[in-house]
């Protein structure tokens, strides 16, 4: 057993398991680990209950804790995720999104467990690091978008 020295450790209302499977079955480089069941009785569970769930999200380290409804996920929290074209950009986005998740502004969207995702694609930060009128027409463009559009980033950046 290898333990990673930093893990991001993720509170799950009751659904730790589900959402480490649905994590592995959409992103690369990603893997339910272990399933570790509950010792004895917990505030928000019985002894034999999944309390935790080591796995990976595109090669980061996570450990999902099935601790009840007393914390809920914000945006202070996201996992960002790089994506090459729009192809990519849609085939996350769309996972999340139709698996019970939300859209929300810039690239932004939530999955049915309350956790926040950014997806965005990587000429969008390229436009931002490259700075002045390039950077302030990208911005501009994505600032009016849900799912961001790589022709519509693309076509700001060259000034369109």
């Amino acid at each position: 057993m290898s333990i990673a020295k930093n893990t991001i450790c993720l509170w799950y209302e009751k659904d730790a398991e589900a959402a480490a499977r649905f994590y592995a079955e959409t992103f690369p480089d990603s893997a339910l680990k272990a399933v570790n069941h509950a010792p004895g009785d917990y505030p928000s569970g019985k002894e034999g209950d999944v309390l935790t769930v080591e796995f990976t999200v595109l090669g980061i380290p996570c450990l999902g804790l099935n601790g009840g409804p007393t914390f809920k996920h914000s945006e202070a929290f996201s996992f960002q995720v790089s994506t090459e074209d729009q192809e990519e950009t849609d085939r996350y986005w769309n996972a999340i999104v139709d698996n019970g998740g939300e859209e929300s502004a810039c690239g932004w969207c939530r999955d049915k467990w309350g956790i926040s995702w950014q997806i965005t694609p990587r000429t969008l930060m390229e436009a931002l690091a490259v700075g002045g009128g390039e950077a302030k027409r990208a911005f501009g463009a994505m600032m009016e978008m849900k799912k961001i559009d790589v022709a519509a980033i693309d076509a700001a950046r060259r000034g369109g």
